[in-house]
Formats: structure tokens, sequence, C-alpha cells
């Protein structure tokens, strides 16, 4: 079996019920159910803003082709893009690994029916792709043209998701309302131990409309690092399997129960690796999580 089939398999076996946090057995992928439809992701992916915008120079492509195979040899599906980040998509695109198992989102931003189509389509022959898995709405940009157009390509096989996006805390209200009154399958947003302003509304209506969470900047644009981080991991890091602190702030996120998938950004292998193990050991649970989250502002 080669190593891609032997991901897929063990990606297949971790689609089984899940396990109350204790019970999760060290080595074991974290994956999360789609509401919608019940299929699982692994949930940590890959965000592609700043760091996949890369021109031809081969010293700044290496790295990131070698983020993207080593993304998927760990297990990871989701890669969220957008035609906001500059030449991501293209880069995606050339680099995909072929055969690579990837659950492929983008985004429409723009103004008007007709440039949202042709956009949608520029990134799909972009990404060389037959249809994305998921579109969103970016920063719900002329979200009321945009998310029927949304429905009608979903109803014609055209997109398996659709949802909405907002990033830095904005416009929660406008989310709720969405989430409420429309139909969609996701929901992409901010949140981390630095912002947690989703826990009041967002995750809350997210759970009872049974609608995915993408959770963009889990580190808080790197600003979770610095002069906190400095300090060594507190006691509890042992007790969830973390060695790095980047392992730590995933876990924070990807334990709340109402998250699908978080989707830190990164150009440099090693701090993929660092990412990526936060699929495995042992997730906090409700009152480790609230310790985290007080140990992190006393530092």
């Amino acid at each position: 079996m080669h190593r891609r089939d032997l991901i897929r398999f063990l990606g297949a076996a971790c689609a089984a019920p899940a396990l109350p946090p204790a019970a999760l057995a060290q080595g074991a992928a974290h994956t999360r159910a789609i509401p919608s439809t019940g299929e699982r992701l692994p949930a940590v992916g890959l965000g592609t803003w700043i760091t996949f915008d890369v021109g031809a120079d081969a010293a700044a492509r290496a790295p990131r082709s070698q983020v993207l195979r080593a993304f998927f040899e760990a297990g990871g599906r989701l890669v969220d893009s957008s035609p906001m980040y500059g030449r991501s998509e293209e880069f995606i695109g050339a680099e995909l690994p072929r055969a690579a198992p990837v659950f492929a989102a983008t985004k429409v931003w723009t103004v008007g029916g007709l440039a949202g189509r042709r956009q949608m389509e520029a990134s799909r022959e972009l990404w060389h792709l037959t249809r994305f898995d998921l579109l969103q709405v970016h920063n719900f940009l002329d979200w009321e043209v945009h998310l029927p157009a949304l429905k009608a390509m979903k109803a014609d096989g055209r997109v398996r998701y659709i949802g909405v996006t907002t990033s830095h805390g904005r416009r929660h209200d406008l989310g709720e309302k969405i989430m409420r009154e429309e139909r969609i399958d996701f929901i992409q947003f901010t949140y981390n131990l630095n912002d947690r302003e989703a826990e009041k509304a967002l995750l809350p209506v997210a759970a009872e409309r049974g609608i995915a969470v993408i959770i963009n900047r889990p580190f808080d644009g790197g600003a979770l690092f610095g002069a906190k981080t400095r300090a060594p991991l507190p006691g509890w890091a042992a007790e969830i399997g973390c060695r790095t602190w980047a392992e730590a702030f995933l876990k924070f996120v990807i334990s709340h129960p109402t998250v699908t998938c978080a989707i830190p950004a990164t150009s440099q292998p090693a701090h993929l690796a660092q990412n990526m193990r936060a699929l495995s050991g042992a997730l906090p649970d409700a009152a480790l999580r609230k310790r985290i989250a007080e140990d992190y502002a006393r530092l």
C-alpha cells in the first residue's frame, strides 16, 4: 500500500463516532463531521492567505510546495483560499500533488452576479478542478447576490457545499443573521485565545443550526506568539500531548465541540509539522479549556 493510500485508509477508519476527549487514544486522528451530510474532515486544515502568494521564484516556491505535500502526507484535506489572496490559487493549482485527497475550498470576492460567476470559474481553472468542494462568500461581500447563485450551483451539482466567511471579529451580527435565515453548510470566522468573541453567538448559533465551522486566524495572525510563549509550556501540555505552543493553541480551538476545522497558514515546513501534530493525542475537555485560557491570560 502506498503511503497516500494508507493515509486515506486511516482517514476512513477514523470516521467512527466521536469519543469523549479523555477516551481519545494517542495517535488517533481527530476528524469532525460536517453536520449537513455527516462527511468527516480532519480538524486541522491549511490556510493560504499571504503564505502562498508567490510568483515564479523557485526559492520562494520550494518550501511552500513542501508544505503542501507534507500537509496531505500528515492526513490533511481542507485547503482554503480566495481570489483575494493574490497568486495563491495559481500556486495551489500548479503545486497540488497528483491524486491528493484535497477538500478544495475557495471564495467569491467581488460585486455583481456576472462578475461573481466569472471569478468562480477563473478560480476553478486555476485550481485545475472539475468542481470545488466548498464555495464561500468572502467577508459577506455582496452576499445577497452571491448566495442564491451558490445555492443554484449546489442544486446543479457544480459545488458540494456553500457558506459565508468573516474574519478579524467583524460583523458577527450579520453572520448570525445569515445562519438563522439561510440554508448554508459552512461558516468561517476568527477564533483564538486572544479573540473569543465567537463564543457569545456565532458558535452557539452554528451548533443550533447544524452548520460546519471553519476557524481562520487560530494564531491571531501570529500575535499569540511572542513574550508569552517564551515561557515554558504549563504542565497541562503533557496531558494533551503538546510539545509546542502552536499545538496547544490549535488543540484549544479544535476541542470546541462546534468547530469543524481550523486553518492555520504557514510557509514553513517545520511549522506545518507542529500544526499537524495537533491532529493526534488527547484534546482538552471543558475544564481544561477554561484552565488553558486562564493560564494564557496570566502569562
